[in-house]
């Protein structure tokens, strides 16, 4: 099966083809590190990393860069508030955006650059652009020229009159000094108590938009890259922007697919620090494990608006909580299985030979009715999961793929069967699960001696008939924060 992507650029889904056969280049927009990161922030990391995994499990060498924006007016007016230099504010949130990133099992990017250490390359940029006549200097102060890029508004798909008359409305500010109210910034002069870089047009820094123009292409070593991806709130007048700069100055084109996730709503509100609806990763991690977070923002298509509540997130808890739940019962088939080897009948429940190789997998069409003929052994989930992931990444689909295989799980994998076909199953829920960042398999925490003689306090008054007391050991636990659940096993604990 082929992958398929919805171009922002070209608003069709299209095949995907990389470059290069067999590498893929792929450059995600960063946060700008001012502030712990936000859940809106999260959303990107999340997505373009199980898309990063998902190229990876097909095969594809994968070179990842997404940047930290480490120099900003946000970054310098927080330093300046807290008496810190920018440099200081910045590498104390690079850390922190890390801690929650690797806490949403989010992987380390292949490079993640900073901008500060690439100013050089942004000169020689802007310089380029100057010699080209693609941007003018006022008194310190460089412009780039969008009237004079003829596909300068390809991106968002309006032409240079619609968003001139609209240009207030798209927060692009006119000053008097610019050739037109739509110009650009690339390099601006300092200011006092301002980190600055001295250039051909005196000391400053370059405007944003010129930041990871630089950044993906010297990262990712090459002057086309296969996938830029982002927010949408970056379509316009951010990534923009640096089509115009990178494919004015190198006359070829940037990117072949442009991605865009959609944005995220706090109870159906948008979120905005001026609404007070603004939510951190940190402060959703102190009611939530953070894999909640994960699901939950893999569990609608990433072009769709998600809405973010107590209620959608604690389903989302529910939700992988059943997966967990028949990984751990799976582990229990595994220990306590009476035989190792597969049977007949499980490995045809498997689609395996007997020398338990996969068979091949063919799907047919019925000529009537256009309908797929999928063999139906537990191979069809994992078809099922490429199949949506095929489709510009519908991770919603690949969850529901995999919950169809843990219900195959709980009704095929029985106290009666082999150890190899319960590991098979458990092999491929948390195989899935993976691709999609999920974690699945969690070890149970040591419990403290206290509880542990709670447990066993109330076993022994079950096993009396005592229900009364075993009720009350049960809230007693409850209200500690300690879930039981009565299972064929044995009692089953989890944390509110």
């Amino acid at each position: 099966m082929a992958i398929r992507f919805y171009n922002t650029l070209t608003k069709t889904k299209e095949e995907f083809r990389p470059i290069t056969p067999g590498k893929v280049t792929m450059y995600v927009c960063g946060p700008t590190v001012y502030n712990l990161i936000h859940i809106g922030n999260a959303r990107p990391m999340i997505v373009f990393d199980t898309l990063r995994r998902y190229l990876t499990y097909k095969g594809y060498d994968v070179n990842y860069v997404s940047n930290f924006t480490d120099v900003d007016d946000k970054i310098i007016q927080r330093a300046n508030e807290e008496g810190v230099t920018a440099a200081e504010l910045s590498q104390r949130y690079i850390m922190e955006t890390k801690k929650d990133m690797a806490a949403m099992n989010v992987l380390p990017a292949t490079t993640h650059p900073l901008a500060t250490q690439e100013i050089d390359g942004m000169i020689r940029l802007i310089k380029d652009l100057e010699e080209k006549g693609f941007a003018y200097n006022v008194n310190g102060t460089v412009y780039f020229r969008t009237r004079k890029d003829p596909s300068y508004g390809k991106l968002s798909h309006k032409n240079l009159d619609d968003l001139r008359s609209g240009f207030r409305d798209l927060k692009v500010t006119g000053e008097a000094e610019k050739e037109d109210p739509l110009d650009f910034v690339l390099w601006k002069p300092k200011k006092e108590g301002e980190p600055f870089w001295k250039s051909p047009w005196g000391d400053g820094r370059p405007g944003w938009h010129t930041e990871c123009c630089v950044m993906s292409r010297k990262y990712l070593h090459a002057t086309t890259i296969d996938i830029h991806a982002g927010g949408e709130d970056l379509i316009f007048p951010h990534h923009e922007n640096e089509i115009a700069q990178v494919e004015c100055s190198t006359g070829q084109e940037f990117a072949h697919y442009w991605l865009h996730n959609a944005f995220l709503n706090i109870d159906n509100v948008k979120m905005s620090k001026s609404l007070g609806n603004f939510k951190t990763v940190r402060e959703v991690g102190e009611h939530y494990d953070l894999q909640v977070l994960r699901f939950f923002m893999l569990s609608a298509h990433y072009r769709r608006v998600l809405n973010f509540s107590a209620d959608i997130m604690n389903s989302a808890k529910a939700s992988l909580g059943r997966i967990r739940t028949a990984v751990s019962t799976l582990n229990d088939r595994i220990a306590n299985a009476p035989a190792d080897a597969l049977t007949d009948a499980e490995r045809e429940k498997l689609g395996v030979d007997k020398n338990g190789k996969r068979m091949d997998f063919t799907v047919t069409t019925d000529p009537e009715t256009g309908a797929e003929c999928i063999p139906q052994d537990m191979r069809q989930y994992r078809y099922e999961f490429e199949k949506a992931m095929d489709d510009d990444l519908n991770t919603a689909d690949a969850e529901t793929a995999i919950f169809n295989l843990v219900k195959f799980a709980n009704v095929e994998v029985k106290p009666d069967s082999s150890r190899a076909f319960a590991e098979a199953v458990k092999k491929e829920i948390t195989d899935l699960s993976g691709i999609l960042g999920l974690i699945v398999d969690v070890k149970e925490e040591n419990l403290d001696e206290e509880i542990e003689k709670k447990i066993a306090e109330r076993n022994a008054a079950r096993k009396a008939k005592d229900f009364a007391r075993a009720d009350a050991i049960r809230d007693e636990l409850l209200a500690k924060g300690i879930v039981l659940k009565d299972t064929r096993e044995g009692v089953r604990w989890e944390r509110k």
